[in-house]
C-alpha cells in the first residue's frame, strides 16, 4: 500500500514509552566527513535532515531549505498548534486542521524527493490522529491529564469506583431496559443529554482550574455517559421497528 512504501523511505524511529515517536536521521541524509561535529541545537530546536539548519520544534519545513520535517514527538495539541485546554471551539480546531491539511496536500509534493513524499504521507496520518483525539470530548480530556502525569487505566479512564457513579449507571440502565415504548426512551435520552452537557461544563471548570482529581472522575462519568448514548441509539432503533 502507500503507507507501506511511505514507512520504509521514512527515517527509522524509536518509540519514547509513549506511544509517541523519535525519528532518526540516517547517515546518508547529509554528507559528512570524517570527524565532523553535529551543530549543537537548544532543546527546543532540531537539526533539520536536510541541510542540517535549526528548525524549531513542532514546525513543518524547514526555514533553511523548505524541506518538509520528520514527524516528532508532540501531543495532540502542539501537533496542531493549539493550546492546550478543554475547551477548543470546533471551528477553531477545523480551520487549524485543514490549515496543515493544505501545507501537506499530495500536488505539493509531486516533484519532490521520495523520502519528502513518505514524510508528508506520515505527517498527515499523524495529523489525522491529533484530530480525531481532540474532536473527541473523552480523549482529549484523557490527553489532558496523561499530560499532567496522570495515570490511565488501560481502557480509556479510570475505572468507575464512585459510588454515585455507579448508581446513576445502574439506575439509568435499569430505566432503559424497562422503557416500553419510544416515547419512554425519547425521555430517558433527553435526561441523558442534559447530564452529558452539565458534566461537559463542570469538566471544563475542572481543568480551568487544574483540579485533577475531579476531572479524572469527570472524564470517567462522561465517558460512560458518551456509551450511554449508543444503548439509546440501539433503543431507539429497536422501539422503532417493534409493530
Amino acid at each position: 500500500t502507500m503507507m507501506d512504501k511511505a514507512a520504509k523511505n521514512l527515517p527509522s524511529e524509536t518509540s519514547n514509552g509513549n506511544g509517541a515517536t523519535n525519528a532518526m536521521l540516517p547517515s546518508d541524509t547529509v554528507p559528512s566527513q570524517p570527524g565532523a561535529v553535529e551543530p549543537m541545537m537548544p532543546a527546543r530546536v532540531n537539526a533539520c535532515w536536510s541541510c542540517r539548519g535549526p528548525v524549531m520544534a513542532g514546525d513543518l519545513f524547514c526555514s533553511t531549505c523548505e524541506a518538509v520535517q520528520p514527524p516528532r514527538p508532540l501531543d495532540p495539541f502542539a501537533r496542531l498548534d493549539l493550546e492546550p485546554g478543554f475547551e477548543i471551539p470546533s471551528e477553531e480546531l477545523d480551520r487549524h486542521y485543514f490549515d496543515l491539511q493544505r501545507k501537506l496536500h499530495p500536488d505539493r509534493f509531486a516533484t519532490k524527493t521520495s523520502r519528502e513524499r513518505a514524510i508528508s504521507i506520515a505527517l498527515t496520518a499523524d495529523i489525522n490522529t491529533a484530530y480525531e483525539t481532540l474532536q473527541d470530548p473523552v480523549k482529549r480530556a484523557i490527553t489532558l491529564l496523561e499530560m499532567q502525569g496522570m495515570t490511565i487505566h488501560a481502557d480509556g479512564c479510570n475505572t468507575m469506583s464512585d459510588p454515585v457513579l455507579l448508581m446513576e449507571a445502574m439506575e439509568q440502565r435499569e430505566a432503559l431496559a424497562e422503557a416500553k415504548s419510544l416515547d419512554a426512551v425519547e425521555g430517558i435520552a433527553t435526561v441523558a443529554g442534559g447530564e452529558k452537557t452539565n458534566c461537559l461544563a463542570e469538566l471544563a471548570d475542572a481543568f480551568g482550574k487544574n483540579d485533577l482529581s475531579t476531572a479524572d472522575r469527570l472524564t470517567t462519568r462522561l465517558k460512560y455517559l458518551m456509551k450511554f448514548e449508543d444503548e439509546l441509539r440501539a433503543a431507539r432503533a429497536r422501539h422503532s421497528q417493534a409493530p
